[in-house]
């Protein structure tokens, strides 16, 4: 099945493993699943956290290989928790990112051998103690996948390189991997080189994809993310560009819902 806009130039493999559940349909165009739960946090205050399950694609292998859950917190009126503003505790923050895995993994049904993506914000993954629970919770879980990627959220904001590597270097096992989540910045993504992160993901929904001067910062930040690691996931690329993300070196995409599509 070939993706959107054309075939991809042949890169190297990815070595994420299919997923068996990608259904009938082109993956990018498949109605996000989706599911909703409350959280009280220590402070008292009502959140509602919402998941929502996306097909990851392989740019090299034109198919979708894995599923990414997507995760928006909002406080109970609707308006969309300000978490880059240190608003919850990190007691709060571990607490949803160990809920979150949980229905996570619940909402992806992946089977042993699947893999998964769920996120994990990195005042979690920063402390031994959130470690070790984001370790026990993703692999004894009833449904854990053949491999378990976290989407590390904020680390590279606020960390140095010797911080991120320690906590990705303690995160990794045989079944579980780091997907580093990096702004798009280039010579923030410049930076990344040196902090073991196989995979970085870039989200593209405040980045320019249209014409050719578009492309030039695109093409500037996946260029800087292929220096730094193996892979390049871009979040929100529009359809039609996916050959110019593949090559430009981007490795795998959760494609932007069209405009035509209810999701």
């Amino acid at each position: 099945m070939a993706y959107p806009g054309g075939p991809a130039p042949h890169l190297p493999d990815s070595g994420l493993q299919p997923a068996s559940t990608t259904g009938d349909g082109p993956p990018y165009a498949a109605a996000y699943e989706s599911l909703t739960f409350p959280y009280l946090t220590r402070g008292r205050r009502e959140l509602s956290v919402t998941l929502a399950a996306q097909p990851v694609f392989d740019l090299i292998a034109q198919r979708a290989v894995s599923r990414r859950v997507r995760r928006i917190i909002r406080h109970k009126g609707g308006e969309r928790a300000l978490l880059g503003r240190r608003t919850l505790e990190p007691v709060d923050l571990r607490r949803i990112d160990l809920l979150t895995l949980g229905h996570g993994l619940d909402l992806l049904r992946l089977n042993s051998e699947d893999s998964g993506v769920l996120p994990a914000f990195w005042r979690t993954a920063a402390t031994s103690h959130g470690r070790f629970a984001l370790l026990y919770a993703g692999l004894q879980h009833q449904s854990a996948p053949a491999m378990l990627l976290l989407e590390i959220m904020g680390g590279p904001e606020v960390a140095g390189v010797e911080a991120l590597a320690e906590a990705i270097g303690h995160l990794q096992t045989e079944r579980l991997n780091v997907i580093l989540h990096v702004a798009p910045d280039a010579d923030l993504i410049a930076g990344m080189d040196g902090t073991g992160a196989h995979c970085l993901a870039i989200d593209f929904a405040g980045v320019d994809q249209t014409g050719a001067r578009g492309w030039e910062e695109a093409t500037r930040l996946i260029a800087a993310a292929r220096q730094a690691a193996t892979q390049v996931l871009i979040l929100n690329l529009r359809p039609e560009s996916g050959p110019a993300a593949a090559a430009a070196g981007a490795t795998h995409a959760v494609f932007a819902p069209m405009e035509s599509l209810t999701v």
